[in-house]
C-alpha cells in the first residue's frame, strides 16, 4: 500500500474545493475538474477526453499509447481548464491515476501531474483507477451501498464495500471481459472506432442472429474467459463461417455462421456468467442494489440482463452512460478529492505508478 501523509488540519468542510484529475491508464486520455461545494454537492466543471484509436485488427501497444498521451495531454489540459473556467493554479489538489493500467501510459501522465504539482505548489494524490470508477458512479447514480460489477478492458471484479475497504468477492481468473471482447473484434476485423466493444454490441443487435454453443466457465465467485475466447475464435475457422455475409431478417440458413451470430453468442454467454456471480455477491451481502462501472458497463445488453436479475430479487440496477463509464479524468478527480478532504496526500517520492494496484489495497477513509 502506498505511503500517505496527513495534511494538517483536515480540509474544512465549509470551503469549496476544486480537484484536477488526470487519467491515462490505457488508450483514453482524460482530464477533468470537479468541485465540491460546502453543502456537499459535487459539480463536474469539465470532462475532456481524447482516445488513441488504432486501425482495424490492431490493438494498442504501451509505447504507442504513451506517445499519444504525450502528444495530446497539453491540449486536453488546456481544453479542460477552458471549459471549467479556471486555471491549474486555481485548483486545490492534483490527482492522477497511480494504477492499475499499462506502465508506459501511466508514467507519461504521472510525470505531467507531478510537474504541475511542483510548478503550482499543489498537493498531489495518487488514485486507484478502479476506486475512481466506483466513486464517480456513486455520485452520478446516487446508489447507496450497492454490489459493484466492475467490467473494463483490464479488469473484471465483483466488489462490495465493508469496513473502509472495497472488497473483491469475485474476479476473472485470466483475461478481463473487455480484453476478451477487444481481441475477438480484432479476429473478425471490426473497427476500433469508437471502440471494439461498442461495435460488437451493435452487430449483436442484428435481426436473425442465432446462439452458438460456447463454454460457460464460472468457478464459484470467479469467471474464466480465455477458454471462451479460444472457442469462439475456432468458429471463425469453421467452413460454415461467412464473414462477409450481410445478415438481415430473411436469413434462415442454420448451417451458416455469421459475425453477428458470434457477437451475440459471446455477449449472451459472458454476460450471463457476470450476472450469476453478481447475484451470488448480492445474496452474500444482502444487498438489493447493483452498480455497473467500467467501459463495458455502457453495454445496454449487460444492463438489461442485470436488470432482469435485480428485478427478480426486488432490487435495482444503477449504471451510467459513456461519459462516465469510459475512462475519464473526473473519476480520478472525484476519488482524489474525497481522499484530500480526509487529509490524505501522496508523498512526492511515492508519486510513482504500478500496473497492479488492486482495488482492495485502498483504505476508503471517506466512507463510514
Amino acid at each position: 500500500m502506498p505511503r500517505r501523509r496527513l495534511v494538517s488540519p483536515l480540509v474544512p468542510p465549509n470551503k469549496p474545493i476544486l480537484a484536477l484529475g488526470l487519467e491515462g491508464s490505457a488508450n483514453k486520455l482524460g482530464i477533468g475538474i470537479v468541485e465540491h461545494t460546502p453543502d456537499g454537492e459535487t459539480i463536474i466543471r469539465s470532462n475532456v477526453r481524447h482516445t488513441y484509436i488504432t486501425p482495424p485488427g490492431e490493438g494498442f501497444l504501451p509505447r504507442d499509447t504513451a506517445q499519444h498521451h504525450r502528444e495530446w495531454i497539453m491540449k486536453v489540459l488546456k481544453d479542460a481548464c477552458k471549459v471549467a473556467g479556471v486555471g491549474v493554479g486555481d485548483v486545490d489538489c492534483i490527482c492522477y491515476t497511480k494504477g492499475p493500467g499499462m506502465g508506459a501510459p501511466l508514467q507519461s501522465v504521472a510525470l505531467v501531474a507531478r510537474t504541475l504539482s511542483l510548478l503550482y505548489s499543489k498537493p498531489i494524490i495518487g488514485v486507484n483507477h478502479c476506486v475512481g470508477h466506483i466513486e464517480i458512479a456513486r455520485v452520478i447514480t446516487h446508489a447507496h451501498n450497492p454490489v459493484v460489477l466492475y467490467v473494463s478492458g483490464g479488469n473484471t471484479q465483483v466488489i462490495a464495500y465493508s469496513k473502509q475497504c472495497y472488497r473483491i468477492f469475485g474476479e476473472t481468473l485470466d483475461i478481463a471481459v473487455g480484453n476478451c471482447l477487444d481481441r475477438f473484434a480484432r479476429v473478425v476485423g471490426l473497427p476500433n472506432d469508437p471502440s471494439p466493444g461498442y461495435n460488437i454490441e451493435q452487430l449483436a443487435k442484428k435481426k436473425g442472429r442465432k446462439l452458438v454453443t460456447l463454454p460457460y466457465a464460472t468457478k464459484g465467485m470467479d469467471v474464466s474467459l480465455a477458454g471462451i475466447l479460444s472457442s469462439i475464435e475456432a468458429y471463425t475457422l469453421d467452413k460454415r463461417f461467412r464473414p462477409d455475409l450481410e445478415l438481415d431478417s430473411s436469413t434462415t440458413d442454420e448451417d451458416i455462421i455469421t459475425p453477428a451470430d458470434l457477437c451475440f453468442s459471446l455477449q449472451e454467454t459472458v454476460f450471463a456468467m457476470l450476472v450469476e456471480i453478481t447475484e451470488r455477491a448480492m445474496a452474500h451481502v444482502r444487498s438489493k442494489e447493483v452498480l455497473i462501472v467500467g467501459g463495458v458497463g455502457c453495454n445496454e445488453r449487460l444492463q438489461e440482463m442485470m436488470g432482469v436479475m435485480a428485478q427478480e430479487r426486488g432490487g435495482k440496477v444503477f449504471a451510467t452512460d459513456e461519459r462516465f463509464c469510459i475512462d475519464n479524468g473526473i473519476m480520478i478527480a472525484q476519488a482524489g478529492i474525497l481522499a484530500y478532504r480526509m487529509g490524505q496526500q501522496t508523498m512526492l517520492e511515492d508519486t510513482t505508478c504500478t500496473q497492479r494496484f488492486r482495488t482492495d489495497e485502498v483504505q476508503v477513509t471517506w466512507r463510514a
